[in-house]
Parts: structure tokens; sequence; C-alpha cells
């Protein structure tokens, strides 16, 4: 399982939805899909775009979770 951290990296940053969209020109509402972890997949340039606006790297974003199958 992909976990997705941008709510806290945003909340580490005091950025709000709507600067991120600003920032980065994606819609609102996949960067509140993201937040929300209500996405199933995300496109590099997308990836890459909120990098950069958030000045980290992919690793701050994304954290693979291995899941146990026992």
């Amino acid at each position: 399982m992909i976990k997705v951290h941008l709510s806290r990296v945003m909340g580490e940053r005091k950025m709000k939805i709507s600067d991120l969209a600003n920032a980065t020109g994606l819609h609102r509402n996949g960067i509140t899909k993201l937040y929300n972890e209500e996405r199933k997949g995300i496109e590099f340039d997308t990836l890459e775009k909120l990098c950069d606006a958030l000045d980290c790297d992919i690793s701050d974003l994304l954290e693979i979770i291995k899941e146990d199958h026992s």
C-alpha cells in the first residue's frame, strides 16, 4: 500500500489547498482527493509539480507500507 503524506507536508508548511492549487496550476479537486487519500494513482508531472511547490522530495510525499499477509 502507498501512503500519501500530502496533508502532513502541507500542514508543516502551513499551506492551504487553494495555495497549492495556485502554486502548481493543478485543480483543487485533484489536490483535495490526494490530500484525503482518495486517489488510486498520480501522474509523474503532477508529482513533480507538487514536489516543486512544496520544496520536498518524492519520499516526503509517498511512502510504501508493507502489508502483513499472515
